[in-house]
């Protein structure tokens, strides 16, 4: 194994920071873990966010943060945890958007930094402290980056485009029905 080599230790710990707090996110959401709301209370608060059905965001959502962090966390799979963890942070980055940049305003700054290291870290790869190592790089191929790719990407225009029609839809339904 040899030397401790610098740059695969600070991919580990950027993969343990940003993993971590993906993980943390999505128990919140899945589980209910660490004050979350669990699938119901998101999905709750998904319907009023304009993600429609809240059932299936909120599962959704819960997922691509546990599951990326997890796999993230372990250096797994690398090339498809960057990816999915870019596409969830695209939909939450969405509805801060309107905000401004900011997270102190309410903004985006936090979800889409966190997307970007994810991606980053897809990109990048593992490093040699990852099981992505251990089991010879299986799952950590470059196809694998690019179909996670394109498909993350397909999946989050498609959530966002449907969250944004649905706002529409009934901000119009609401001045329909307001008595002039």
């Amino acid at each position: 194994m040899g030397c401790v080599n610098r740059t695969d230790l600070g991919l580990l710990a950027l993969r343990a920071a940003v993993g971590g707090v993906l993980f943390a996110h999505g128990g919140q959401k899945l589980f209910g873990w660490f004050g979350g709301g669990g699938l119901e209370g998101t999905a709750t608060g998904m319907e009023a966010m304009g993600f429609k059905p809240g059932g299936q965001s909120a599962l959704a959502a819960g997922l691509g943060e546990a599951g990326g962090g997890a796999l993230l966390i372990a250096g797994l799979a690398t090339p498809v945890a960057g990816p999915i963890v870019a596409g969830t942070m695209a939909g939450a980055s969405v509805v801060h958007f309107p905000h401004g940049f900011f997270a102190t305003k309410g903004g985006y700054e936090y979800p889409a930094l966190l997307g970007v290291c994810g991606l980053a870290l897809g990109i990048a790869g593992p490093g040699r402290y990852s099981l992505d190592q251990l089991t010879g790089h299986r799952l950590n191929r470059p196809w694998l980056g690019a179909l996670a790719f394109v498909a993350s990407a397909a999946g989050a225009f498609s959530v966002v485009c449907k969250r944004e029609r649905g706002i529409r839809e009934a901000a119009a339904k609401a001045m329909e029905s307001e008595p002039e």
